[in-house]
C-alpha cells in the first residue's frame, strides 16, 4: 500500500493528527508522548500515540490537563462504565479470597461464570472455554472446528476483524493486519461481506442477497470446508444484515456441513439491546465467540461457547492456557453481567435505540455530506461522502472532522477512511447520546459545510 494512501484508521502519524498535539497538548504531555514512543515497539493504531490519559469513569477519559471526554470508541469493553464500583469492589474481593487458579483445578467462581454464560443462551451453547483474549479465542474456536469436522478449510469475511494473532489475521480480512506478513495460515478462503451501503453486487433489497449465493458457490466449489467465520454485526464501520441474511446463512452452512462461528468479541454483552448479538435474530451459531466487555473493561478475559455436539475434544489441548479458568476474570464476568441485570441495561439499550435512530435520521436529512447512517442498539455509524450519488468517500474531512470532535470534548474512530464509529458505554444518558451526536454534527458543519 501507498504510504500516501494511509488514513488516521491506520497510522498514528497524520498531519491532521500531529496538528492537533501541537495545538492542545502541553509540554509534559508531549514529552511523555516522546517518552512512550521511545520505549514501545511502534505499531499501526497504537504506538505512537494520541494523548495522556490520566483518569477515567463512566463515560469519561480524563487527559493529564484535566480535560474530559466522552469516551464513544473504549475499544469496545466499557459496556458498564470506566472505574465501575461495583465491579471493582467484587474484584477487591475476589482478590482477597482467590486471585489464580492453577491450570488442572477449577473453583466456584469459575464453574458460576460458566454456567451463567450458558443460561443466558438458553442452554443452546452448553459447553464453555476461556482464554485471556479475543484473538486466543477465535483460534481455540478453529481448532475445535477442525476436531469436530475432520476439515481444516475455514471461509471468512474479506473487511473482518478478528484479532491480531498469526491465526486471526489469516482468517480476517483487513489489509492493514495482513499486509506484509509473508505466508498466512492456508485453508482460509474469503468472500464479499454484507455491506448495505457499498455492496459490489447491489442494494440487498433488491439482489436477493447475492453475496450469499456466492458463498454458497465458493463452499461447493471449494469443499471440506469445516466452518464459516463471521461477525454477526461487524463492529468496524456496523453493517448489520437483516434476518434474512443469517436465515439463509445457516441453511447454506447446514447444507455444506460447515460449522458456523459468529465472533461477538465486541458487540456481545448488551450492545444491540441483547446479551448476544445472534439472539436479534432466530438464527442460533454453533460456536460463539465472546470478550472485551465482558471483563467490566478492566480484566482481559474471553470466551468461547459450543454447542452440546461439539464437546468431542476430551484428548486435544484446544485453549491449553496458564489463564483458562482465571478467578479474576470469571468474577469480572459475573459481575457485568450482573450489573447490566441489575441496572436493567438491555431496556435502557432499546429505549437509547430509538433517540439514535431518531437523531441519525434527522442528521441524515440535514447533511448532503452523510451518505449513510447505520445503528444497532448503542452502537452507530455515519458515513460521510463527497457527493451521495457517486458515494466517494470524504477521507480527509472524516479525519478532520474526528479531531473538531476531540476539541469539543468527544473520542471515537474513524473506520473504513470516511465512517465515524460510535460505541458508547451502555450506561451513557439520553443527554450524553444527544449532546454527542451534537458535538458530531458541529464538527461535520465546521469542516464540510
Amino acid at each position: 500500500m501507498d504510504p500516501s494512501s494511509r488514513i488516521e484508521g491506520d497510522i498514528n502519524g497524520t498531519d491532521e493528527r500531529s496538528r492537533w498535539q501541537e495545538d492542545e497538548l502541553d509540554e509534559a504531555a508531549l514529552a511523555l508522548l516522546d517518552e512512550d514512543s521511545r520505549y514501545f515497539l511502534h505499531q499501526s493504531m497504537s504506538t505512537p500515540c494520541l494523548n495522556v490519559v490520566e483518569r477515567a469513569e463512566g463515560i469519561y477519559i480524563f487527559d493529564s490537563q484535566g480535560r474530559k471526554y466522552m469516551d464513544f470508541h473504549g475499544n469496545s469493553v466499557h459496556q458498564i462504565g470506566y472505574g465501575n464500583r461495583e465491579l471493582i469492589e467484587a474484584l477487591k474481593d475476589q482478590l482477597d479470597s482467590l486471585s489464580f487458579v492453577p491450570r488442572r483445578y477449577t473453583s466456584q467462581v469459575s464453574v458460576d461464570a460458566a454456567r451463567k454464560l450458558v443460561q443466558l443462551t438458553g442452554g443452546e451453547l452448553s459447553r464453555v472455554l476461556f482464554t485471556p483474549g479475543g484473538s486466543l479465542s477465535i483460534g481455540l474456536a478453529l481448532k475445535l472446528a477442525r476436531v469436530a469436522t475432520g476439515r481444516h478449510k475455514v471461509v471468512s469475511m474479506w473487511d473482518s476483524f478478528h484479532g491480531a494473532g498469526l491465526d486471526a489475521i489469516s482468517v480476517g480480512g483487513e489489509r492493514v493486519f495482513r499486509e506484509g506478513m509473508g505466508p498466512l495460515m492456508p485453508g482460509t478462503e474469503h468472500v464479499m461481506p454484507y455491506n448495505s451501503y457499498r455492496c459490489i453486487f447491489g442494494h440487498c433489497e433488491s439482489c436477493g442477497l447475492k453475496c450469499l449465493d456466492y458463498l454458497d458457490y465458493v463452499l461447493e466449489r471449494e469443499g471440506e470446508v469445516g466452518a464459516v467465520l463471521l461477525e454477526p454485526i461487524r463492529a468496524t464501520d456496523v453493517q448489520v444484515p437483516p434476518a434474512s441474511y443469517f436465515e439463509r446463512l445457516r441453511q447454506v452452512c447446514d447444507r455444506h456441513g460447515a460449522l458456523l462461528i459468529f465472533d461477538e468479541v465486541p458487540t456481545a454483552f448488551g450492545r444491540t439491546g441483547k446479551f448476544f448479538v445472534y439472539q436479534n435474530y432466530a438464527v442460533t451459531p454453533d460456536i460463539l465467540v465472546l470478550g472485551k466487555g465482558i471483563g467490566g473493561g478492566i480484566v482481559p478475559i474471553s470466551a468461547v461457547l459450543a454447542k452440546e455436539s461439539l464437546n468431542v475434544a476430551g484428548s486435544a489441548s484446544l485453549g491449553h492456557y496458564t489463564h483458562e479458568k482465571s478467578a479474576l476474570g470469571c468474577r469480572a464476568v459475573l459481575e457485568t453481567i450482573g450489573y447490566i441485570e441489575r441496572h436493567r441495561l438491555l431496556e435502557h439499550v432499546g429505549n437509547m435505540e430509538r433517540v439514535i435512530a431518531s437523531e441519525l435520521s434527522r442528521l441524515h436529512a440535514a447533511h448532503d455530506c452523510v451518505g449513510d447512517v447505520r445503528f444497532a442498539g448503542m452502537l452507530f455509524a455515519i458515513e460521510l461522502v463527497k457527493d451521495r450519488m457517486t458515494k466517494e468517500k470524504a477521507v480527509a474531512e472524516a479525519e478532520r472532522v474526528l479531531y473538531a470532535c476531540l476539541r469539543r470534548g468527544l473520542s471515537f474512530k474513524v473506520s473504513g477512511g470516511s465512517v465515524l464509529t460510535l460505541g458508547p458505554p451502555l450506561v451513557a444518558s439520553e443527554e450524553q447520546l444527544r449532546g454527542a451526536i451534537g458535538i458530531v454534527e458541529e464538527s461535520i458543519f465546521e469542516v464540510m459545510q
